[in-house]
């Protein structure tokens, strides 16, 4: 009988990727190893590895497993995959692309509400126990601009839609998507910033898209217009964007992802009036290892079956 391939569980929490793998009847045809993150696999381990959920390697780690065939991230982003020097161009790379569903779009409404609601200013208030009655700014009738209309991007504008919010983006292919009134391709960016009254970023980050939030970018937004970035930190330069946000070229911008992260004490996001700062909480579900489990779970029995991969990353695009 052929040996069973050996998948390592590289993950502080492995209980709910076990239990995926149980439910699915995959259990007895693998063998399941797993290891805290904080430590760094044994050549003996690596050896035998021939796949791996992980959230991340430190160079020099995968040129010690020559059997690996594919990784499984436990993220939607992978440019720290894809930067490592010893990736094997035959070791397939699935990233957890869609397990954001449910709650990235749910904070990023949040986000909406917090820039057009007094619920902050109130909350202030009753600390002083001081009455003040605010009017509120309207969502309905506004433009959303999504660049980058993914899974989420989709998820937000369906969500968006029952607000009549009306929702515009970019998108490499021109399909049409459910309740986005115009798509547009990434060329015709400026014509997305130029008519949106609140930007969200959720574009990968890759060789085009570094620093895409410019000075340049940033003069072709509507001065009353918000930046949201839930995307990724190294799509904004951070400089240029205080400098945009000081000097009103822009409103402001709610930002939860950063280029350095926790972000420094120093920096000036945290001072820079007009500029919320998340502790990168987007993404952050109770139950995200149950969802990322299910995706492992199931691309483990077409590894197993040689079928298709879902959420494949194609490492010419970069995500």
């Amino acid at each position: 009988m052929r040996d069973r391939p050996f998948v390592l569980l590289w993950h502080d929490a492995p209980s709910p990727y076990r239990d995926a793998v149980e439910r699915a009847g995959l259990a007895a045809q693998v063998e399941l190893h797993s290891l805290p993150p904080a430590e760094t696999p044994p050549d003996d381990m690596l050896a035998r590895c021939e796949a791996m959920l992980a959230w991340r390697a430190a160079p020099g780690v995968l040129s010690r497993a020559p059997r690996l065939r594919w990784i499984q991230s436990l993220t939607a982003g992978v440019e720290g995959w894809l930067a490592l020097p010893d990736l094997p161009p035959s070791v397939l790379l699935t990233c957890a692309r869609g397990t954001h569903r449910i709650q990235m779009p749910e904070n990023i409404l949040g986000a909406l509400f917090h820039v057009t609601k007094p619920f902050t200013a109130a909350a202030l208030d009753q600390r002083e126990r001081r009455w003040t009655r605010r009017v509120s700014e309207d969502l309905a009738g506004k433009t959303l601009g999504i660049l980058g209309l993914g899974a989420i991007g989709r998820e937000v504008a369906r969500k968006a839609a029952a607000l009549e919010i009306t929702l515009i983006g970019t998108r490499r292919s021109t399909t049409a998507v459910p309740h986005v009134a115009r798509l547009y391709p990434p060329e015709a960016t400026a014509e997305v910033l130029a008519a949106s009254d609140f930007v969200l970023l959720l574009l990968p980050v890759t060789g085009e898209t570094r620093g895409f939030m410019n000075a340049e970018r940033l003069r072709q937004m509507r001065p009353g217009a918000w930046l949201l970035n839930f995307g990724r930190g190294e799509l904004v330069v951070d400089a240029e964007l205080v400098e945009a946000v000081k000097s009103r070229v822009i409103a402001g911008a709610v930002l939860d992802v950063f280029t350095t992260e926790p972000l420094p004490q120093e920096h000036p996001f945290w001072t820079t009036e007009g500029i919320v700062v998340l502790p990168h909480i987007g993404g952050m579900h109770p139950r995200r290892d149950e969802f990322v489990a299910t995706l492992f779970a199931e691309n483990l029995g077409r590894f197993l079956s040689r079928q298709p991969l879902r959420e494949l990353v194609s490492r010419g695009r970069g995500y």
